[in-house]
């Protein structure tokens, strides 16, 4: 099978030869450990856990999960300038490219603010949305033929993919993750209880800017896998009451689901950290059928979800990180664990997060020979 069809089939619950061989990766500390641990120096370590294990990387393995597009860019346009703008006492006062001004350590740079490269603790002083006029000054960002928003031409670009055996994926922002992003997480729970009318404003402006994108990329083209990041839980619960889940965020995700799945796109997938046990419920109701990552520190039971569920969720995730540090006994007993659900179908497991620090590089490879033997390539 083509490395397309083992993510589709898999994640639908279709009989496959092997399921994907997706690990997870490291952050740049994670990796700057494990070249001192032996991995070497100018060698990609994805490709080297392939060789040692005997595993061939262009037949459907890979070292996170398959994120190939058509090169559409839903961000903001144009972006705020990266700056720093106060240095002092070991930290920066930094401007991002989303508007927020926040504090981070100086060991790091602007650049860590612009993609997940390590795990960085900042500290929010202002968002770009805290009143009606910077959200009217906001939403001309969001312009549908800004430049650069598509490929010059989209049409020659999704004739490109047409006959492709790679999986096609286009990834956005949910309502709550974006929303977010504009106002900060407390000030969007304020205005959520305060001024419900603005959320709802700013709400139904995402919803139609991702339809009508969607629209342009559908008709040119069927993703294999949507992906809406939509972190919006904590250790326990949901940031947000079900009640206001269901009042702000249902009606985008039903929207889109609903426009992707009659286009013929398989995998709806939403990406939410913390426990998703009062969400899925919702997800399944709003057509969303593949969740991700499954942190187990959370609280998240993959295989109890599985049972509960059956059919009606797919999963891409759910080993322990933790299980992946302690390494022996303890990793053993995780994919044990693990191993009946993901038997039974409809889950690519893989670590529930990006691979932190103190996973070290032979208990990686430890697991990732774990991982290729209960999912067939071993």
């Amino acid at each position: 099978m083509t490395p397309r069809e083992q993510f589709i089939r898999t994640l639908t619950y279709q009989s496959v030869d092997r399921i994907p061989f997706v690990p997870g990766g490291p952050r740049e500390s994670t990796l700057k450990r494990w070249r001192g641990e032996g991995l070497p120096e100018g060698v990609d370590w994805f490709k080297h856990v392939c060789s040692l294990l005997g595993i061939d990387p262009n037949a459907g393995a890979t070292s996170g999960w398959p994120r190939p597009g058509l090169n559409i860019d839903f961000r903001m346009i144009p972006q705020f300038e990266e700056k720093v703008l106060e240095h002092a006492g070991g930290h920066y006062i930094v401007q991002d490219w989303k508007g927020n001004v926040c504090e981070i350590a100086d060991t790091f740079d602007v650049t860590y603010l612009r993609t997940a490269k390590d795990f960085v603790t900042r500290r929010w002083i202002r968002c770009p949305v805290e009143t009606r006029a910077d959200w009217e000054a906001m939403k001309p960002r969001y312009q549908l033929d800004a430049p650069g928003r598509f490929p010059a031409d989209l049409a020659a670009a999704g004739a490109k993919v047409a006959q492709r055996e790679h999986v096609l994926a286009i990834v956005f922002n949910g309502p709550f993750w974006q929303l977010r992003e504009w106002c900060g997480f407390e000030g969007l729970c304020f205005l959520m209880t305060e001024q419900p009318d603005f959320v709802h404003e700013m709400v139904e402006f995402w919803r139609e800017f991702i339809r009508a994108m969607l629209a342009r990329i559908l008709a040119v083209a069927v993703p294999d896998h949507v992906l809406v990041n939509e972190d919006m839980a904590y250790k326990e619960h949901c940031m947000i009451s079900p009640a206001m889940v269901r009042r702000f965020c249902t009606p985008s995700w039903r929207t889109w689901a609903d426009q992707c799945r009659k286009a013929g796109v398989p995998v709806f997938d939403i990406d939410s950290d913390g426990y998703v046990g009062e969400l899925i419920p919702l997800w399944i109701e709003c057509g969303v059928n593949v969740n991700s990552p499954l942190e187990v520190a959370a609280g998240n039971d993959l295989p109890a979800f599985s049972r509960r569920y059956g059919k009606s969720m797919g999963y891409r995730g759910g080993v322990d990180k933790r299980a992946m540090a302690a390494g022996g006994q303890t990793l053993r007993d995780e994919m044990a664990r693990l191993t009946p659900a993901i038997k039974a179908g409809g889950i690519i497991p893989g670590c529930d997060h990006g691979v932190p620090s103190d996973v070290s590089w032979q208990n990686m490879i430890d697991y990732c020979r774990q991982l290729a033997q209960v999912t067939g390539w071993l």
